[in-house]
């Protein structure tokens, strides 16, 4: 799986606020919508990757997660192993 740089993906710093994040997915959000852009696959690919972005780095525990492990983070999201297995 290809890693995906949620920050990149939404335009914002590393150390983006929550309130930065969800006004760049909102702005993003108009753009891509499927609404706006019918029969358009790549805009839905986009508004999906960037709905996907959003959901991780605006909640504190999957941020928290994508931060620490990078690409590997899904791995330990539902894998039977806990995110603090992987430092022990």
């Amino acid at each position: 799986m290809e890693f995906k740089d949620y920050y990149k993906i939404l335009g914002v710093e590393k150390n983006a606020t929550k309130e930065e994040i969800s006004k760049a997915f909102r702005k993003l959000a108009v753009i891509y919508h499927p609404d706006k852009n019918p029969n358009n696959k790549a805009a839905e690919e986009k508004f999906k990757e960037i709905t996907e972005a959003h959901e991780v780095l605006s909640d504190p525990e999957k941020r928290k997660k994508y931060d620490a492990l990078g690409a590997n983070w899904q791995q330990y999201q539902s894998g039977g192993r806990g995110f603090e297995d992987f430092f022990s």
